[in-house]
Parts: structure tokens; C-alpha cells; sequence
């Protein structure tokens, strides 16, 4: 079964195809023209908004996720404007590290939602994965992309920059998520 994962990001659509690794599943990217208005005020409406423009471009089943870094000592923030929240990586990571300098409360979460619409965009299943953690003092590790080498994962005293791919796969807000959707359409069939 092919299903468009709504990304212009490469690495999310390798982690994604990485997680679904063994299943009959098969994720490609939108067809040409899909450039989605991401002017919801959460996760969940985020992720809406791209899989019905993925269906609508490719006429096909699609699935869509909205993640980001929120953390508790900044109201949440950068939350559902990770991705905005400064111009590059290195100056996100940068940013952030100064914002949280000040605060004992290192405590954040990586959130995830998806979203799978039908090829008319019509909603089939939708679901939250959560991944907590809290912000590191100092970058560390070469793995993953994004926030990962400033967020340390519960329990594990590594950032997520630490992990292997498979460990990161297993406990990642995105991994969760996936998991959930997979669970959905193995019970659909």
C-alpha cells in the first residue's frame, strides 16, 4: 500500500519509512504543488491542513504530522513554531539555549501529531505521540536533526543527537505517533 506522506523534509520521510520498516507500507512524498498554509493554532490543526493538501494534490491516501519542542519554563514555546523560531538550525538551538539559560526548569517534550485523511481528505484517524525529555545546558551529539542535540530523553541521559536511529525510533514522539497510525490501519483492513 503506498500512502503520501505530506514532508518536503528528507529526513523526516527516511525516519518515517525507518519506523514502517517490515510493514506492507510503502511512504512517498506529495506530488508536485504541494505547499500547504500552515496557519493552524496547534499540532493537530497543523497537520490537518497538510494531509488535506497532500490528498488534494495526489489523490491518494495521506498521512501528515506536525511536531515540535515545547518547554514548560517558556509557556510551551517554541511549540508549534519550532521549525520559525529562528533561521537555521544552529541559530534555533542557539536561541533557545539562551531562553532557558535563566531557568532551574529544564523540563520539555517533543510532541507529534498525525493525521491520515483519505484521497479526499476526508479524516480517517488521527493521534498525539509524546516524547519527554528536558533541555540539555550544552549541545551534544551528531544524530538526528532539529532540536535533538539539546533534548536529553527521560530515562536515558543521552540527547536525542545520543541515540542510535533504532533507539531514537523507538521512544520518539514520531515513532509513537506512527506506531499508533500503523495500529490503525493493520485494524482496518
Amino acid at each position: 500500500m503506498k500512502i503520501v506522506f505530506a514532508t518536503g523534509n528528507p529526513h523526516k520521510l527516511k525516519e518515517i519509512q525507518e519506523i514502517a520498516e517490515g510493514t506492507d507500507i510503502e511512504f512517498i512524498l506529495p506530488a508536485e504543488g504541494f505547499d500547504p498554509i500552515e496557519n493552524g493554532e496547534t499540532f493537530e490543526e497543523n497537520s490537518f491542513i497538510k494531509a488535506k493538501e497532500a490528498a488534494r494534490v495526489s489523490k491518494m491516501i495521506s498521512l501528515a504530522d506536525d511536531s515540535g519542542l515545547c518547554v514548560d519554563s517558556l509557556g510551551g514555546e517554541p511549540g508549534i513554531r519550532s521549525a520559525r523560531y529562528a533561521d537555521s538550525p544552529q541559530a534555533r538551538i542557539d536561541k533557545l539555549l539562551k531562553a532557558v539559560e535563566p531557568y532551574e526548569n529544564r523540563k520539555a517534550h517533543f510532541a507529534c501529531a498525525m493525521t491520515l485523511v483519505d484521497e479526499n481528505g476526508k479524516l480517517l484517524y488521527s493521534t498525539v505521540g509524546i516524547c519527554n525529555g528536558e533541555i540539555a545546558k550544552k549541545q551534544s551529539g551528531n544524530g538526528g536533526f532539529g532540536y535533538d542535540p539539546i533534548f536529553i530523553v527521560d530515562k536515558t541521559g543521552k540527547t536525542m543527537a545520543e541515540l542510535s536511529e533504532y533507539e531514537k525510533n523507538e521512544i520518539s514522539h514520531r515513532g509513537i505517533a506512527l506506531r499508533n497510525v500503523l495500529e490503525f490501519l493493520k485494524s482496518s483492513d
